[in-house]
């Protein structure tokens, strides 16, 4: 039988897994990775903004979160296939410098390339800026719907 100081040694030596934690501890070593392999300017920094992929019957839906992000520095463009949405988050600058305690915010360019899941009607893609979230619909093109076939 073990005793009571055996016992809470063992205790203090788990650690709570935690999933989340995890996640955010990959992002940050693949961020590490991606800093090593793609040379920057001193200073330059990138992100890649959240997006929602989704489709209705008659079109693609892609929301995308760019939060403190100006229409004009906002560029969209279907290629070969592809959605591409790039840009650049601009840092507020201060002559006044205060005492920062915590810098979460991101700055810097972003792109993000999603491929399209079905054929569209990419001349009549249109595109819409509020709130800080760009949504871009993209109608299907007519072999790319649905069709239900009657079974004889």
């Amino acid at each position: 039988m073990k005793t009571i100081k055996e016992v809470g040694a063992m205790r203090r030596g788990l650690t709570l897994w935690s999933p989340f934690g995890e996640i955010e501890r990959i992002r940050r070593e693949f961020d590490k990775l991606l800093e090593e392999l793609v040379p920057r300017e001193e200073g330059e920094k990138f992100f890649a903004p959240a997006v929602d992929v989704y489709e209705t019957d008659q079109e693609l839906v892609v929301k995308a979160e760019l939060p403190g992000v100006k229409k004009e520095n906002v560029e969209v463009s279907i290629r070969d296939n592809a959605l591409c949405i790039k840009g650049e988050k601009k840092e507020e600058k201060e002559e006044k410098r205060d005492t920062y305690h915590r810098v979460e915010r991101v700055y810097g360019k972003f792109e993000r390339v999603i491929p399209l899941p079905v054929e569209a009607k990419v001349e009549s893609a249109r595109a819409e800026f509020k709130d800080g979230v760009l949504e871009i619909r993209i109608p299907k093109a007519e072999g790319a719907k649905e069709r239900k076939i009657e079974i004889t």
